[in-house]
């Protein structure tokens, strides 16, 4: 298995920038993937293909059936999917890194001329960061958020489709096999199947709830924005029902 420690550094900056639910997803992501990746899956599927025996001695049959009922590794299976729900992440640390440079450049041109014109609206935007140091998440970069949180749910639903179409969720022991040069049908056997099945279940156990969390994540940003909404509304309309002047010929009502 390959080194994730660029990977995992990179998920770790990712974090800092992140809400709770994103946070929780990106805890997932480290200990109950890439660390049962790396530390028992890998020994579990070492003999996916040295283990894959079949009652013939016709030469090329074995590799012809091993090819058909495992069209790739199933631990470079995971493998991309880790990649794959990883990628939008590392899309949404380059947007954040983006804005703070982008701030820290205008910080440094408005030091230079402190007195220059400059742009009016880019001075009069709020900080990217609140007053704790961190990146606050609206505008553009929570539009970024929403859409990479998207993109997250969709690569989980394509992956675990995927899984079902390739491998199904469990691993019979006996294989038939039909495939050419085969000289007729021939059963093939996989080393371990019981203990596959359950790493099996148990990745798509992670799958599954790294996509609850994904739709927790766009309920919680929804309802957030729907109550940002609301508070500017109401905030606005106020005013008006103080100040709306008195109709032309009304009387207001005597006083007490």
């Amino acid at each position: 298995m390959g080194d994730w420690s660029l990977l995992g550094r990179l998920l770790d900056a990712a974090q800092e920038h992140s809400t709770v639910t994103g946070k929780v997803w990106l805890t997932v992501l480290f200990i109950f993937r890439i660390l049962v990746l790396g530390a028992g899956v890998e020994s579990v599927w070492g003999d996916e293909q040295s283990g894959f025996t079949c009652n013939t001695l016709q030469p090329g049959c074995e590799n012809v059936c091993y090819d058909k009922a495992f069209p790739i590794s199933q631990t470079r299976f995971w493998v991309l999917q880790i990649i794959f729900v990883s990628t939008p992440t590392l899309i949404y640390l380059g947007h954040v890194l983006h804005i703070v440079r982008t701030e820290q450049k205008r910080k440094e041109r408005d030091a230079e001329q402190p007195n220059g014109d400059g742009d009016r609206g880019q001075r009069d935007r709020p900080p990217v960061r609140d007053d704790r140091g961190k990146v606050r998440i609206a505008g553009a970069l929570l539009r970024t958020y929403v859409f990479t949180t998207v993109f997250k749910m969709l690569f989980e639903v394509g992956f675990i489709t995927g899984q079902y179409f390739l491998y199904g969720f469990q691993l019979n022991p006996n294989y038939v096999c039909e495939e050419r040069p085969c000289p007729n049908t021939v059963d093939c056997f996989i080393s371990r199947p019981t203990e596959k099945t359950i790493f099996i279940i148990f990745m798509l156990a992670v799958a599954c709830l790294s996509l609850f969390l994904n739709v927790l994540e766009i309920y919680h940003l929804g309802w957030k924005k729907f109550q940002q909404g609301m508070s500017q509304h109401y905030s606005l309309d106020a005013p008006e029902l103080r100040m709306e002047p008195t109709k032309p010929g009304s009387v207001s009502p005597p006083s007490h």
